[in-house]
């Protein structure tokens, strides 16, 4: 099957499936402008699958924003170094389960069903450009290039505003930022001392093409670690130094047990203390780099692992930037912190005249002793939607119109948003809840709706009108 008859195929199932065809959310208005029923932050896989799924629930005044182009949505042609996924390539989520919409359907159009079968994990630049496909074929409305600086209540509603001074209004608004959308990526305190020229974070733009012949050490024991490491070598270093802290390299990957059904689907059901249990034990586990990984850096003589060796101290020298670790000292000419992110939301500028009000576990829940955990209490304390809550129960009702479809969601709702294993059940949840928040603010507007309902079923009582009305619609 070629890819414009799947996408014909696509198009026509959708047809047949959709029932109530009826647009339901009343039209808004405010200072002159449409209020959008949701606006979407990220034109990412998070956003476009929500943006398809409240489709489906007919909530159609959507529009999804991003800072971005399309050709640099998302991390695939950006920060994403891995040559393939870390997920199974039958991983999906975006598809609502439309067959026609899988990775599988799109792959097997491109390339044939033999290429599907002999393929290991999905390229990323294929997966960018199964995104950019999916966006094209279900006609997601996106615009590109528009950064929203901040989200603030008005009247009833949400103003967002963006650079350059264009203001849009929306009653629900979708923050699907990614990653670090719930924080910033972390850096630790020994680069202070250091000029920003020589170092930078796995999650930035680096000239890899300026490494070559040079000395590159990077900390981090993460896949994100481990990519950055064989591409600064595969670009020409003259040798890679990555350093772990832990006293040897993890290998089992916890990642891989949350993948069943049970704790995808319910995990979000659990008592504040099991949530933290689990996510508690989760991280305390460590993730290995994928073996695939692994072995793109270990082939090369260049590459070596210093496990045991966090970095203590920094400075810079005339010749290079030196590291002591608690083993020995070391030279180099450039630095890769794979240090991860944290969760901060007054690091966001678009929460940050809101962030002080938000819930976070600090502000709700007491670990038990010996399951203190700092970067899990800084998580961001959310609603059974996704929707955030109030520190002071009252004292800022706008918030729970402001849904983190994040990784910072993870700890109160688990593995769904930012993450493609459990988007399946993440962006079904999201979308339920927008779609019933919606329904439950204008109750009162469609029980008078219902009140005023005239349209007849019985029209006639003759069955000769009938028959004549039948042949006219036949004509």
């Amino acid at each position: 099957m070629s890819l414009s008859a799947l996408e014909q195929r696509l198009i026509n199932g959708l047809d047949y499936l959709n029932f109530p065809r009826r647009e339901w959310v009343p039209r808004r208005e405010h200072c002159g402008q449409r209020v959008l029923d949701v606006a979407i932050i990220g034109a990412g896989q998070s956003g476009l699958a929500t943006a398809f799924g409240l489709r489906l629930e007919n909530i159609k005044n959507v529009v999804v924003l991003d800072k971005r182009q399309p050709e640099t949505v998302g991390p695939w042609r950006t920060f994403a170094r891995m040559k393939t996924l870390r997920t199974p390539k039958f991983g999906s989520g975006l598809d609502f389960g439309n067959p026609d919409l899988t990775p599988q359907a799109w792959y097997e159009a491109r390339f044939g069903k033999e290429a599907w079968n002999a393929l290991g994990k999905m390229p990323t630049d294929l997966w960018h450009e199964y995104l950019e496909w999916y966006r094209r074929a279900l006609s997601i409305p996106v615009q590109y290039g528009v950064t929203v600086e901040s989200i603030l209540p008005d009247s009833d509603c949400l103003r967002l505003t963006c650079a350059g001074g264009e203001i849009i209004f929306a009653r629900r608004v979708v923050l699907a930022t990614g990653l670090d959308g719930s924080g910033r990526w972390y850096l630790p305190p020994i680069v202070n001392n250091l000029p920003k020229a020589c170092y930078g974070h796995t999650e930035e733009r680096i000239d890899f093409s300026a490494l070559k012949g040079r000395r590159v050490g990077v900390l981090g024991g993460g896949a994100s670690a481990f990519d950055n490491a064989a591409t600064a070598i595969e670009a020409g270093a003259r040798s890679v130094d990555l350093c772990i802290r832990a006293p040897q390299l993890p290998r089992i990957n916890p990642n891989k047990w949350m993948e069943f059904s049970g704790f995808l689907g319910h995990y979000a059901e659990l008592t504040d203390d099991r949530k933290w249990r689990f996510m508690h034990q989760i991280g305390s586990m460590l993730q290995p780099p994928p073996q695939e990984t692994l072995w793109r850096c270990n082939r090369h003589e260049q590459f070596a692992l210093h496990t045991g060796s966090p970095w203590l101290e920094a400075w810079q020298s005339d010749s290079c930037v030196g590291i002591k670790t608690p083993h020995r000292e070391f030279e180099f000419d450039f630095l890769i912190f794979g240090t991860g992110l944290t969760h901060d939301l007054k690091c966001r500028p678009e929460l940050s005249g809101i962030a002080e009000e938000v819930a976070l576990w600090q502000d709700r829940f007491r670990p038990a002793e010996g399951l203190e955990a700092g970067h899990l209490m800084a998580s961001p304390y959310l609603g059974p939607g996704f929707e955030f809550l109030e520190k002071r129960p009252g004292a800022a009702p706008h918030l729970g119109k402001i849904y983190n479809f994040t990784h910072g969601a993870m700890l109160s709702l688990g593995l769904n948003a930012a993450s493609i294993t459990g988007m399946k059940y993440g962006v079904r949840r999201l979308v339920r809840a927008l779609s019933c928040s919606l329904f439950i603010e204008d109750a009162d507007e469609h029980f008078d709706s219902l009140t005023s309902y005239t349209e007849p079923e019985i029209w006639t009582l003759d069955p000769e009108a009938v028959a004549q009305k039948k042949t006219s619609n036949a004509a």
